[in-house]
């Protein structure tokens, strides 16, 4: 019987699925032999990765010393490779993509055919490759590392996944929100020695929430880009609304502002601004049908008694975002929002069929302005 690393000993107690930051701080602490990283938010995944391989070659030399296997790989096979004695290095590393280890157990699995079940023979001998794959990554070889990579949340039931949490690391990289983007943003200020004030800050949270979709990895590049031509330790406004400026959605960002504040000249001049600029009418459309939805929404919650950053949770927004929104909510009726949002459903259908113009974006914010 081989010895066990300690890392994998005391994973015997038992570690529950961890996010990126903790995740990077149990690596500092050890580098145990089996890894799964796993989740929507590629971002993180990637990161862990690059981690990994920086931890285990910190002087380079991983060329010789990792192989890449892919997920549809025999278990058999899959067990040799990791036991393989590395020649040219200390160390071998196996990472495997997408395999089906980990995933629930109907996804993606092909029926044998009409009415077929499997033979009771196959799924014995399909057990019995599984469990000599979870001795293995029990009792790895003291050479050996092996990195399962997933695009998808894996089944915490399965035994594979309770083993890696056991044994190993699990990075669950859960897809980032506006709610929960702080924890990126002060990980990444910290990277590249910068900080924000209050106004900068809350311009950041605003702009995100703007977003569709989070891209970690466009943010990850222009806050670099900030470290690499600012000499300001402070990041100001402007380089902010730069960070923004080539995102449709987030640079709609103060006409929405001038939308919830009902100041109508403002909010008739940013449009203009907008069209000028060559953003798409569907963009603007969608954003502002995406407000009116979420200051209605809000004007229901605070009807039943949810206010300021009890709205984040319920609405899906960062607490100050939630909090602002409120304010805003407060400051329309019901039947407004309702004569906006269908003048919005309109003006989609008549833009798309050539039957008007820019003249019914300006009715939908004179609509909400007044």
């Amino acid at each position: 019987m081989r010895k066990h690393c300690e890392v994998s000993a005391k994973g015997k107690e038992g570690k529950a699925a961890m996010k990126f930051h903790e995740f990077m701080g149990a690596l500092r602490k050890g580098t145990p032999h089996v890894f799964l990283l796993a989740g929507e938010e590629q971002y993180y995944v990637e990161k862990a990765l690059a981690a990994l391989r920086q931890n285990l070659f910190p002087d380079g030399g991983a060329e010789d010393a990792v192989e890449n296997a892919p997920g549809e790989i025999d278990v058999d096979q899959l067990i040799g490779l990791i036991e393989t004695v590395p020649f040219f290095s200390e160390k071998h590393v196996v990472i495997v993509r997408d395999a089906p280890f980990f995933k629930a157990a109907n996804a993606g699995k092909k029926a044998d055919g009409p009415g077929e079940k499997q033979r009771p023979e196959k799924k014995r001998g399909k057990d019995a490759k599984q469990e000599r794959l979870q001795q293995l990554l029990q009792d790895m070889p003291p050479f050996a590392y092996v990195i399962f990579l997933m695009k998808e949340k894996p089944d915490q039931r399965r035994k594979l996944t309770k083993l890696v949490e056991q044994a190993g690391l699990f990075l669950d990289a859960e897809p980032v929100r506006p709610w929960n983007i702080n924890e990126w943003l002060q990980g990444k200020l910290r990277d590249i020695g910068k900080e924000m004030d209050r106004e900068v800050h809350e311009y950041f949270l605003g702009a995100v929430s703007m977003m569709q979709q989070i891209s970690l990895s466009y943010l990850d590049q222009e806050f670099d880009k900030i470290a690499l031509f600012s000499r300001q330790p402070r990041i100001t406004k402007a380089e902010m609304i730069e960070v923004f400026s080539g995102l449709p959605e987030t640079s709609v960002f103060a006409l929405i502002d001038a939308v919830s504040a009902k100041d109508v000249k403002k909010a008739l001049a940013l449009l203009v601004r907008q069209l000028q600029d060559g953003t798409y009418f569907a963009v603007l459309l969608a954003l502002l049908a995406r407000h009116v939805r979420q200051l209605w929404q809000a004007r229901l919650l605070m009807a039943q008694g949810c206010y300021g950053r009890q709205l984040a949770k319920k609405l899906e927004l960062n607490p100050y975002i939630a909090e602002k929104l409120g304010r805003a909510a407060k400051r329309f009726r019901d039947d407004q929002l309702r004569q906006a949002y269908l003048a919005i459903v309109d003006a989609d259908y008549r833009l798309k069929t050539g039957q008007g113009g820019n003249e019914l974006l300006e009715r939908i914010l004179i609509v909400l302005c007044r």
